[in-house]
C-alpha cells in the first residue's frame, strides 16, 4: 500500500522535522508540497512551483477555518513581495467524505517556517481574519442572538416549551461554532517568539518520549 500524504511528509523530513509539508487541497489535482531549504521556501501548488528566498517573504497570516466535515482546520497564507500568495491547510482530502487532520506535521512546518523567517527580512505576522470580515461576523452573531432571545421569550410566554428547548439547543450549537470562530480569529499581530496558540493545532497532551 502506498504511503499516505502525512507519511510522505514525515519521511521526507527525516532528521529535520517540520522542513517538509504535503497536503491535498481537493480530491482532484496533485498535492501541494512545501519544503524549507537553505536557499528559501520551495513550493509546488496548482501546477505552479517556485523557490522564494526567505527575505522575499513579506507576510504570513494564520487563521482558523473550520468546515462542516472538519472543525479542526487551520490555514496559513504566505505572501511574496510580488504580491503572490500561497496557502497551506492543516487538513488533507482523502475521499469525498474524509478530510484528515495533519496537526503534528502542519504545526511543525509552521514553527520551522517562522524560525527561518526570523533570521531574514521584515515580515508582517498577522493572526485572524480581516477586520471588516471580523466585524461582519460579530454583527451576525449579535443579530442571531437577539433574534433567538426574542423567539425564546415568545415561546416561554405561550407555553411552547418544546420549541423553547429547541431554541436553547440551537443557540448553544450556534454559539459554540460561530463563537469559537470569532474568538479564535480576532484580528491581531503576533511575534516570532510568541505564535498564537489559538491559530495552531494543539500540541499532543501525551507526546511520545
Amino acid at each position: 500500500m502506498p504511503p499516505s500524504l502525512t507519511e510522505q511528509a514525515t519521511t521526507a523530513g527525516e532528521g529535520t522535522p517540520g522542513t517538509r509539508y504535503v497536503y491535498k487541497a481537493s480530491l482532484v489535482g496533485s498535492a501541494h508540497q512545501f519544503e524549507l531549504r537553505d536557499e528559501g521556501l520551495s513550493w509546488q501548488a496548482r501546477g505552479k512551483s517556485g523557490t522564494w528566498p526567505y527575505a522575499d517573504i513579506v507576510a504570513v497570516r494564520l487563521s482558523y477555518r473550520p468546515m462542516s466535515m472538519q472543525s479542526r482546520r487551520f490555514r496559513a497564507d504566505i505572501e511574496h513581495k510580488s504580491g503572490q500568495p500561497i496557502t497551506a491547510f492543516s487538513t488533507s482530502w482523502h475521499t469525498v467524505v474524509l478530510m484528515t487532520p495533519q496537526d503534528r506535521d502542519y504545526r511543525a512546518f509552521i514553527e520551522q517556517l517562522h524560525a527561518r523567517l526570523k533570521a531574514g527580512g521584515t515580515v508582517a505576522l498577522v493572526g485572524g481574519i480581516g477586520p471588516m470580515t471580523y466585524a461582519g461576523g460579530c454583527l451576525l452573531l449579535a443579530l442571531v442572538a437577539i433574534a433567538i432571545a426574542g423567539l425564546l421569550a415568545r415561546a416561554v410566554a405561550t407555553g411552547e416549551f418544546a420549541g423553547a428547548l429547541f431554541l436553547v439547543g440551537f443557540a448553544a450549537l450556534f454559539g459554540w461554532q460561530m463563537g469559537g470562530f470569532i474568538w479564535r480569529n480576532k484580528p491581531r499581530l503576533y511575534t516570532f517568539d510568541r505564535l498564537p496558540e489559538t491559530l495552531l493545532p494543539p500540541l499532543p497532551r501525551n507526546p511520545a518520549k
